[in-house]
């Protein structure tokens, strides 16, 4: 029986290895507890603190000094503005505010008090932070917004805690899906829900969200996806700022809340903010200066420390660092005429953002309702799906046996020859337990008193060694059998794995974000399937192969040696064989049930540990927890059902096999009292019936593991189907035919000839809508000619469809009608994507991969070359961050971290522009690439691009308008369409509202 053991051990091993890393995780006690309740409480703050001599270095690189011993502060009830170059502590000081950190050295002091002190729910309660990438969860507006009440200090919110703990919201927003009215269902629930609706829709308006959200179908019961994927940064940045405003802080911290959002609507917000500032804490970070002119201090920093203070006019005077930093954002006039105009247009601009509030709210949605863009692809728009809820869920793929076998065979083919040594061991195996049936009954027959001594101890010597010399068969058969299926196990899903990940970048963005499907959901594919065919490691395979073949010998064997008994005995066998099947199938049954339910519950937990600092700062620990356990609620109470079910069919088996034994020794005894057969027959029948079901006992043991694998095998197998019919441009996705080698090389297809120079790009009256919804135009005729190396830059309201724009010129979608021809060839009559190998794109929220600068920069090159370390360092020095990398400890090869969260916003879209520029690009598109820089840096930038992009042609979009006003053709878009094209100036002089959004942005000096 111990021997039998040997398939269960990896189960055990993988079990006390999980359990090893879960235990180390669980035992860890953290520094920072964000769901402590010690600590000196506070009923009421001023909401000032002061920073005492503080150094900070972060965790991940303790030898890069952040802040150097820095004393400023941050007093209370005043707007406070942090401004600086990228990378120079102004974010880190939000941080530590916020006690998302602790400072290496020095004190910080809130209120008179050490924030070490403070109870940590109590000062989060009065902050609120709206962070430079805000992070939204996957739930419906209205619980996002309402999640910045859960840990409201305001004494008049604390009767709302439990409302906001449970599901009710979530309730209350699938109501509103189904279409009631907001209100109406909120007062049919209780009091508490509609007055945290009117908070909700009272600090949506504050900041300016309302507009876009009334324009939704579903209104504040629409679902943002997955860290908020399904609207764009704009609007992200709306919900979040509307999510800090809830709860009316006594401290507000904005990390450059409206950098993605156009000039009017920042105005807007911006006028806002400077309303309910009053009796509060603002502390500001900002990029774009026109935006903190107002505030009672600003604070200049630069490499971690104080450069100098004051107000805006005071600074101005002193014509220092930030007189610079302001000079270098002056957009100015091309003319006295024109200076006249603007002047005009700036006594009239507070009217024209205003009467014009209501059309751009309308504009808003337009380009937003029907998009679905991956924000590592795209930008400032993307589109709002009604709700995650209401998608179709993805389909559990259903096939036969035989179809699996048929799909896979060919992955297996290239290991044939392994196949068959380990398919002739296992059999051995097999064929050794009838074996050792035949030696038990002789030598238990031979031992008798009949027999004289000498005769027992030959026949006893003799079949020992028969046991030995079976014993060493069986060692060598196992070692094949066992090794022979765990190398081609391997090979197998080393072979699924590669295939599966190359098959999800050859769907496009609309099956990847349709059906519900989302990145935890997909990724399953790779790990947990790509874990359950693991699971079937050489050991399971070779043991139900001999499982397999020992039912078939023993059944042979012993309807030679004694068929009568046999034959009773194998009357059971269907009973055994159908609860075994019947465990697989209730198991079967389960697993595809209960996929899409387990998948919502990775989903939570994956977007708690990438919004870790969302969490922590909104203190929604608790809510998250709750939200998890619910998630699993319903799988728990299933799972313990299907357990009981099955349970049952495993105890049937191994009851049918004891009946089996049972029925064996009764009707053997009486056919050796009637002398139809030996006591040695008996045995060898009895001993061979009863190994077989013992062993088919243990194989139906094996069923939860049989069961998750066949259900991952259907759905890889679909996966993998998909991509190889979706084949498109030069990649060819391998079959399951090709050679394990060849699976990690794309076939590269002969490239067409790509003409020299700059690309040209011509729309030709396009038409385009989202086919998430098809009823609502996001370009309608749109026209624009984009000649060879000319600088072009899109300027418009949010929701305009710029960035639909540059989806478009990247083909990630096709127009309804029209043509876009790019270096003259229509690129939506063509499947080949080869095109894409000269452009480069720097979307507004850079993604930087896990790995070295070195390897992520290197990532931009073409597909045909690797970059040189020499190309590598001069896109660098033209995206000015070559000195920040050099000064690192390990230079090029620091590492990124998940997600470039080694570095500050503006760094990673420097390394974005780099990772763009090592392309050496005929077409470079820039996407609000430089929203997240200082004025200093991005005048640099600027430079280095106008190096860069000799020869190259530049489309840009762009909020800050300085940044375009060199442009040699400006293209104003407007619902959809080009209103108007030309330069800086020419537009400056006719186009109201140009000049309009360039007052907005101008800084007073």
């Amino acid at each position: 029986m111990l021997s039998q053991v040997a398939p269960f051990l990896h189960l055990f091993v993988q079990a006390v290895a999980s359990f090893e890393k879960l235990r180390e995780d669980i035992d860890r006690q953290p520094l920072i507890d964000g769901t402590d309740t010690s600590g000196l409480r506070l009923s009421e703050a001023e909401g000032g603190f002061e920073f005492q001599d503080v150094s900070f270095t972060y965790p991940s690189r303790p030898e890069i000094l952040v802040l150097d011993k820095i004393t400023i502060s941050l007093p209370a009830k005043k707007h406070t503005a942090l401004v600086g170059l990228s990378g120079s502590g102004k974010s880190t000081i939000a941080g530590l505010v916020t006690r998302l950190y602790d400072p290496t050295e020095g004190q910080i002091l809130f209120d008179g008090n050490d924030l070490r002190d403070v109870n940590l729910r109590d000062l989060r309660g009065f902050c609120s932070l709206v962070q430079q990438e805000p992070s939204l969860l996957d739930r419906s507006l209205l619980e996002n917004i309402a999640h910045g009440l859960i840990n409201s200090s305001n004494p008049s919110h604390g009767h709302l805690k439990e409302t906001l703990l449970s599901s009710v919201l979530a309730d209350l927003a699938s109501e509103v899906r189904e279409g009631q009215e907001i209100m109406a269902a909120a007062k049919a629930r209780s009091p508490e829900l509609v007055e945290i609706v009117n908070l909700v829709q009272k600090a949506a308006a504050l900041a300016d969200a309302d507009g876009f959200i009334s324009k939704l179908q579903h209104g504040y019961g629409t679902s943002v996806g997955s860290s908020g994927r399904l609207i764009s940064g704009g609007q992200k940045q709306r919900v979040s700022l509307a999510r800090a405003l809830v709860k009316d802080p006594a401290v507000l911290i904005l990390d450059e809340a409206t950098a993605s959002l156009d000039s009017r609507s920042e105005q807007r917000i911006q006028k806002a903010i400077s309303n309910i500032s009053t009796g509060r804490t603002v502390i500001t970070i900002a990029h774009r200066l026109s935006t903190i002119t107002s505030a009672d201090n600003i604070i200049v920093m630069h490499k971690g420390n104080l450069v100098e203070q004051g107000d805006h006019a005071t600074l101005m005077a002193k014509n220092g660092t930030y007189a610079d930093l302001v000079n270098l954002q002056s957009l100015g006039s091309a003319s006295a005429k024109n200076t006249t105009s603007t002047g005009d247009t700036a006594r009239k601009s507070d009217q024209v953002s205003l009467t014009d509030t209501e059309n751009e709210k309308g504009s808003l949605s337009r380009d937003h309702l029907g998009k679905q863009e991956n924000t590592q692809v795209s930008t400032t728009e993307a589109p709002v799906a009604d709700s995650i809820e209401e998608e179709e869920e993805p389909e559990t793929p259903r096939k036969s046996l035989w179809a699996l076998v048929k799909g896979y065979g060919p992955a297996v083919r290239p290991h044939l020859l392994m196949v068959f040594v380990a398919l002739l061991g296992a059999s051995i195996v097999g064929g050794a337990f009838s074996g050792e049936a035949v030696i038990f009954g002789n030598t238990v027959g031979s031992l008798t008193p009949c027999k004289s001594p000498d005769s027992i101890r030959s026949r006893g010597d003799f079949f020992g060694l028969m046991f030995f010399v079976l014993a060493i068969i069986e060692f060598f058969a196992n070692l094949a059998s066992w090794a022979g299926f765990g190398w081609v196990s391997e090979k197998f899903v080393y072979t699924v794995r590669v295939l599966s990940f190359r098959s999800l970048f050859e769907q496009d963005l609309q099956w990847h974000q349709s059906k519900g499907r989302t990145p935890a959901m997909l990724l399953s594919y790779i790990t947990r399937d790509g874990n359950a065919l693991a699971g079937l490691s050489g050991s399971v395979i070779g043991s139900l192969f001999s499982i397999s073949v020992n039912l078939v010998a023993a059944i042979i064997l012993t309807h030679i040696i004694a068929w009568k008994i046999a034959l009773v005995c194998l009357s059971l066998v269907p009973l055994l064989l159908g609860a075994g099947l019947m465990e697989l199938h209730v198991l079967g049954k389960f697993e595809e049930r209960h996929e899409t339910a387990y998948t919502k519950s990775v989903d939570i937990g994956t977007e708690a540990i990438t919004s870790i600092k969302t969490i922590a700062s909104l203190s929604l620990e608790e809510e998250t927890l709750r939200t998890y356990r619910r998630s699993l609620k319903g799988p728990r109470q299933e799972t313990f059902k299907v357990t009981l079910q099955a349970s049952l069919c495993q105890a049937i088996t191994y009851f049918l096999g004891n009946c089996v034994n049972a029925l064996a020794y009764w009707w053997g005894a009486k056919q050796i009292i009637a002398g139809t057969y030996t006591q040695t027959q008996f045995l060898i029948v009895v001993f061979s019936l009863l190994v077989s079901a013992l062993l088919w006992s243990q194989m139906f043991a094996l069923a939860p593991e049989l069961s998750n694998a066949r259900a991952a095998m259907a759905r890889i197998l679909s996966l993998i189907e998909i991509g190889s019919d979706k084949m498109q441009g030069r990649i060819h996705c391998p079959s399951l035919t090709d050679p394990i080698e060849k699976d990690l090389e794309a076939k590269v297809e002969p490239k067409p000839t790509l003409p020299a120079g700059a690309s040209s790009v011509q729309f030709r009256d396009v038409h385009f809508a989202y086919p998430a919804r098809p009823d609502i135009k996001v370009l309608s005729g749109l026209s624009l000619d984009i000649r060879p190396g000319t600088f072009c830059a899109l300027v418009g309201p949010s929701g305009a469809g710029k960035s639909t724009i540059i989806s478009l010129v990247e083909r990630l979608y096709k127009p309804e009608s029209g043509g876009i021809v790019i270096d003259g060839v229509d690129v939506t009559k063509h499947h080949d994507v080869t095109f894409r190998d000269t452009i480069a794109l720097v979307p507004q929220e850079s993604v930087l991969f896990e790995g070295s600068i070195k390897f992520n920069i290197g990532l931009g090159a073409r597909p045909d070359h690797e970059a040189t370390m020499e190309e590598i360092e001069e896109a660098c020095k033209l995206a000015n961050i070559h000195e920040v990398i050099i000064g690192l400890p390990e230079s090029y090869n620091t590492l990124c971290g998940p997600n470039g969260n080694q570095f500050s916003g503006g760094q990673k879209q420097r390394l974005s522009i780099a990772r763009a520029l090592v392309r050496k690009p005929k077409l470079l598109i820039l996407d609000e690439s430089t929203s997240a820089l200082d004025a200093e840096s991005e005048k640099l930038l600027q430079d280095g691009l106008e190096k860069a992009a000799r020869g190259v042609t530049v489309i840009a979009i762009a909020h800050r308008l300085h940044t375009i006003r060199k442009a040699d053709t400006i293209f104003l878009i407007e619902a959809g369409q080009c209103i108007d094209h030309g330069s800086h100036e020419e537009l400056l002089e006719r186009s109201e509202s140009y000049r309009a959004n360039v007052m907005h942005q101008t800084v007073a000096t």
